[in-house]
This record gives structure tokens, sequence and C-alpha cells, in this order.
């Protein structure tokens, strides 16, 4: 197992495809009783969650959330890597040093394409209490990646994402099951599709899902670090940390609420 510092009060830890985060005050309750936060990023922001999401997952666990991250690079199986990020989380919620006792919360968190890799999962979104839904995104590969998609055509390889765009919104309309989804938006984001995704959540019964219209745009959930690379200094102005802290306690708020009936 791999360990690393991060800050003075932070300490990451690999375990396989999973970066991992227990909130400072574990130890005063013992292992596995924080409620447990299970995120899939999204794009090649995945890769390093540890780093690309670190604010955001650190201030998860400033609210007492056990953070597992599933670290991956996309690629045009979907389905695929659906299943493969809830086996690893599966996996380590059976079988980690910290597993969940019975009663304890447990749930997803995704950001762009992070989000439809939940949707997928094999369970049907049974074995979490709920999904918080950042920047959904669902994009053809045609515009997500156009040269991939012109060079698949070219040399026949798979050149759309599977399942493509149309059967991930029907796929999620038959086959998900789980009630409770918070969807978040955020208003200068382009690449937003949350609306269609509540569309089709709403065609099934007893969907308790609901949209949240926040401040911010697409990189909102991303660490400073990263925005500034790519947005200027700008990025990381005192607003946008104070953004960031009404989100997490927003989500961290919602996925605590008494389970109804």
């Amino acid at each position: 197992m791999k360990r690393v510092r991060m800050a003075e009060t932070t300490d990451w830890f690999q375990r396989g495809p999973l970066w991992c985060l227990e909130p400072a005050n574990a130890d005063l309750h013992g292992p596995g009783r924080a409620d447990r936060l299970e995120f899939i990023g999204g794009s090649y922001l995945a890769a390093t969650p540890q780093l690309s999401y670190r604010r955001l997952l650190e201030a998860f666990s400033l609210q007492g959330w056990s953070v597992r991250a599933w670290s991956y690079v996309p690629g045009f199986d979907h389905q695929s890597q659906a299943n493969e990020a809830w086996r690893a989380l599966r996996r380590d919620r059976l079988q980690g040093e910290a597993a969940p006792e019975p009663g304890q919360r447990v749930l997803r968190l995704g950001h762009s394409l992070g989000c439809k890799l939940h949707l997928l999962a094999p369970d049907g979104g049974r074995g979490c209490v709920g999904l918080t839904a950042l920047s959904f995104n669902n994009f053809s590969a045609e515009r997500s990646v156009p040269l991939l998609a012109e060079m698949g055509q070219q040399f026949g390889f798979r050149s759309e994402f599977s399942p493509s765009p149309q059967e991930t919104l029907r796929q999620v309309s038959s086959d998900y099951q789980q009630p409770r989804n918070l969807l978040v938006r955020f208003r200068r984001d382009e690449l937003d599709q949350s609306p269609r995704l509540l569309e089709a959540l709403g065609r099934r019964s007893q969907d308790a899902s609901e949209l949240l219209e926040l401040p911010g745009d697409h990189l909102t959930p991303a660490s400073a670090g990263l925005r500034r690379q790519l947005l200027g200094a700008w990025a990381d102005d005192p607003s946008r940390q104070r953004q960031m802290e009404r989100l997490v306690e927003t989500i961290s708020g919602w996925g605590r609420e008494p389970k109804r009936g």
C-alpha cells in the first residue's frame, strides 16, 4: 500500500485503482464507522483524482466522509469501465481496512463522465443512499473526441461510446433503480446535460431526483492548481473557494438526510 502525504492534515493512500482518504477524526469512532463517499471523476481529470479533485475530496473528508476515488483513463466502452469501477469500490467496501458497518451511508458522487459511469453501475444504484451528479456529460464520441472518432471510422475500430448517448438515457429510464439523485448544474457550464438526465430519471415510477443550479462552470469541482493551469490566475479567487465549500456542505447535508419511509 502506497501512502502520499499531501499536506499536514492530509494522508492519502492508494489501494489498487482507488485513492483513499479517511476523515481526520476516524480514530475517535473506530475503523469503518465514517460515512463513505465513492467518487468517479470526469474524463482525463480522473487519472489522478487525489490531485485533480484534491480540494473537493479533502473538503468531504473534513465533513467526516471516508473518501474512495476511482482512478482511470477513459475509453470508448463506458459500460465495461462502469463495471470495473463498481467492482473495485465494492471489493474495497467489503474487504478494506475500514469496511462499513450496517446502517452506514454510502454516497456516490460523479463529475462529468463519472456521473454516467455511476449510472451504469451493475447494481442499478441500489448499493447507496443516493447519487450526486455534478455536470452530467453524455456527448457522443464525435463531439467529445472528434479526432479519435474520425480515425475509428477510417481504420475500422470502435468510434462511438458504448452505450451511446441515446442508449445511456434509455438504460437510465429502464434499468437504474436509485430514486434519490441530486443533479448539480453550474450556470456557466456549456457542457452540462443535466436537464436531459432529469427527464430520463423522471420517466421512472417513484423517482425523487432533483436539479440544483449553482454558480460556477464545468471545472468548479476541480482543484485550484488545475483550474489555474487551464483558466489563469483568476480561477483561484476566494469566491471560487467559497463556491467549493458551499457545494460540499450542500451535498454532504443531502447525503445525510434521514431516510424517508
